[in-house]
């Protein structure tokens, strides 16, 4: 299942700062082990800031259900970051954009994070709570006060602003201070000596409660739990309490009762205060209990049973069965000492080493390497026999001096292999234009990014992935960086016809649609030259009769078109000169043809000659030169069994994947068509209206472990 797990990171990343700013953030560490957990639980996870550019990191992510892909889930972990009803924001937005989530409701966040709120409603149950008055001013009346009492925030949590008052001054300023600190509200309640519990609570109708926990007071029934304590010193934790069985049925008890009157689900924490005479109290109830690490809730659910592991991944699973039904849970792997899949390996070894990768990206995007810049194309090179050297790879280098060196890597000492991975180190964009490495929050830019180097970031990740969990050595894996993609292969098609000959199966590194598509056939390309001069003449209506007929023939071959079979003639570059005083007339014409049979490209030569009558031949003076440069890569049967074997590891890893025939060509079409071709491997990107590449930014990650499963698993066939 696809996973977005969203907090708050960028508290910056919003239009404007207005009202209250949030106080309450996750630990990236604790992030990373829910985000770690889940993975392991074989789920496809995206960590997602909650700030503003949240809707279009879920739009990339998330699966479409109506275009029939499976259901994905959030684990929301954001608390917001401003105004009021924070926890609300997330939920409130994944309700509108139809997303499941984990966690309460809006309404029900709304309900337990209004301390005064959710008081009222546990009188109405009859569920005891401390008595209680509320503040809007430091000198309003406080006669009624008794103390000691404890001072809070209206709408907060954490124990932010929490202080106990024992007269009517320091009242007052602890009034005026959470007034002008918290832009809210102070809720005065009578304090309870005694001892401090919790409740951890977990799934729905009914939940289950996990041992009551007892924080340590250390004997002192004045003592409270602080922020200070919560965040750098916490209280010893007895779990299980101490306590009577009653007591403990008690507690769970009205716990239970609060979490079902709030209309809370999935997950929750209520906190409790028992006096000096066993009377228990109610104080609040969490309805985002901590998952960190040091935190009573995750604590509690240890000594229930739960690891980090399963804890998480049973909060995800009782909200699928909220929305949905069992059936569409993922088992995760109970034991400890059971193997993790190489799925979860691999993903594991990712986003350990994902700021590595995107340094990696960052480094060869602003390496310019336009076909002609030979220097920078063998920059490129040399990044990539960098990263595949330490890992056993072997390199035999075949000079050019006219491009950038074609470079042939390998692991196996054999010249057969298994898979060969083909890749390109060159691109169309000359240093005048090149566009340096940038980002966004869901998007990574950059020269050749989506068309070239993307493919080879994912290609060096998947196989250091293979290398980490001890498989590349049982795999051959051969690597082919040709030099000259953008002059359509002029001096590598001899090298990738030898070289592929050897290979299983071919695997191109092109980036892929924002669709999730994979290629699964290609156009041919040709290119042809058409001239006409006009012959002399000594009448002015000849020039213009000439280029009138140039530019008919112009169209007529743009007229052979015929998609259905699979031929598109397109002009890519025109130029007509005229002059009606010195009778001068000429014509030039350059097409770009794709095709899907050659035999329609041979056609063109006969239908050509047909333009242009005899009588003509006269007065126009005509050239017409080009052929083939690149033929077809051909969907053949060994094709759709390769991609009917990607397509169920990426419904095994939950990846978007569709099929695709890309018109355009590639030096993947010179592979011999006995072999089974896939191309369109890299991340999922497209090219913009002013030509800057960009490429999405979770796809990088998913594309590498697909290729890296796609290698092991066509390897052990």
């Amino acid at each position: 299942m696809k996973v977005a797990v969203i907090h708050n990171k960028d508290l910056a990343g919003v239009i404007n700062l207005f009202g209250m700013q949030s106080k309450e953030v996750y630990n990236p560490n604790t992030v990373k082990r829910v985000s770690d957990a889940l993975e392991a639980g074989g789920h496809n996870v995206a960590v997602i800031d909650g700030n503003m550019n949240v809707i279009e990191a879920l739009q990339e992510f998330m699966p479409r259900v109506v275009q029939g892909e499976r259901m994905g889930m959030v684990f929301n972990m954001a608390y917001g970051i401003q105004g009021e009803s924070r926890y609300t924001h997330i939920p409130s937005m994944l309700e509108m954009l139809g997303i499941p989530y984990i966690g309460s409701s809006p309404g029900g966040h709304t309900l337990a994070l209004d301390k005064v709120t959710t008081k009222i409603i546990l009188q109405k149950y009859g569920l005891p709570t401390p008595d209680f008055l509320v503040f809007s001013s430091f000198d309003e009346e406080m006669g009624a006060v008794e103390f000691p009492a404890i001072v809070k925030p209206k709408m907060e949590a954490v124990s932010f602003g929490l202080k106990v008052v024992y007269t009517i001054e320091e009242l007052r300023q602890a009034v005026k201070f959470i007034i002008d600190e918290f832009q809210q509200q102070a809720l005065v309640e009578k304090f309870i000596k005694g001892r401090e519990f919790a409740v951890g609570l977990l799934g729905n109708d009914p939940p289950e409660a996990f041992p009551v926990l007892e924080f340590d007071m250390e004997n002192d029934p004045y003592g409270i739990q602080t922020v200070e304590n919560k965040k750098k010193k916490p209280r010893r934790k007895i779990c299980p309490a101490e306590i009577t069985q009653e007591l403990i049925d008690e507690m769970v008890g009205v716990s239970t009762t609060a979490f079902k009157a709030l209309h809370l689900r999935d997950f929750a924490r209520v906190d409790l205060r028992m006096d000096e005479n066993q009377n228990i109290y109610i104080l609040e109830v969490n309805s985002m209990a901590s998952l960190g690490p040091t935190g009573s809730y995750v604590y509690a659910a240890e000594k229930a049973g739960y690891d980090f592991k399963r804890l998480v991944n049973k909060i995800l699973d009782v909200g699928v069965v909220r929305y949905f039904t069992d059936r569409h849970l993922l088992k995760i792997q109970e034991s400890k000492d059971q193997k993790l899949s190489l799925p979860i390996r691999i993903r594991t070894f990712l986003r350990n080493n994902q700021v590595n990768i995107d340094k990696m990206l960052h480094q060869m995007v602003n390496i310019n390497s336009y076909v002609r810049n030979v220097k920078g194309v063998n920059a490129i090179g040399n990044m990539v026999m960098k990263y595949l050297a330490p890992i056993g790879f072997k390199l035999q280098v075949i000079p050019q001096v006219e491009v950038g060196n074609i470079l042939y890597f390998t692991n196996s000492e054999s010249s057969e292999i298994e898979v060969l991975l083909l890749g390109h180190l060159d691109d169309l964009t000359p240093l005048s234009e090149h566009v340096y490495f940038g980002e966004s929050e869901q998007k990574l830019f950059g020269t050749g990014i989506w068309k070239y180097k993307g493919g080879l970031v994912v290609m060096i990740a998947a196989l250091q992935a293979l290398r980490f969990t001890r498989l590349l050595r049982k795999v051959r894996v051969g690597v082919l960086l040709t030099s000259d993609d953008a002059l359509q292969g002029k001096f590598a098609q001899t090298h990738v016809r030898q070289i592929s000959s050897n290979a299983r199966h071919v695997m191109g590194l092109k980036g892929a649609l924002l669709n999730g598509s994979i290629v699964t056939s290609r156009s041919g390309a040709a290119v042809y030259s058409f001239y006409m001069n006009l012959i002399k003449t000594e009448k002015a209506e000849d020039v213009a009769w000439a280029m009138g007929f140039f530019a008919n023939i112009i169209n007529s071959l743009t007229d052979l078109t015929d998609t259905a079979n699979g031929l598109v003639v397109s002009p890519w570059k025109t130029e007509m000169k005229s002059n009606i005083t010195d009778l001068y007339a000429h014509g030039e014409v350059k097409l770009s043809v794709r095709f899907n049979d050659p035999e329609m490209v041979r056609l063109i030569d006969k239908k050509i000659k047909k333009m242009i009558p005899k009588k003509y031949l006269k007065v126009l003076d005509f050239q017409f030169e080009g052929g083939i440069r690149r033929p077809p890569m051909i969907k053949t049967e060994g094709v759709k069994n390769l991609w009917k074997e990607i397509k169920k590891i990426s419904e095994k890893l939950d990846i978007r994947l569709l099929e695709e025939h890309r018109w355009s060509s590639s030096d993947i079409c010179f592979v011999d068509e006995k072999i089974p071709v896939i191309d369109g491997l890299g991340p999922v990107g497209a090219q913009t209206s002013n030509k800057t590449e960009y490429i999405l930014r979770h796809s990088l990650l998913e594309r590498v472990a697909l290729l890296a499963m796609v290698i092991r698993e066509l390897s052990a066939k």
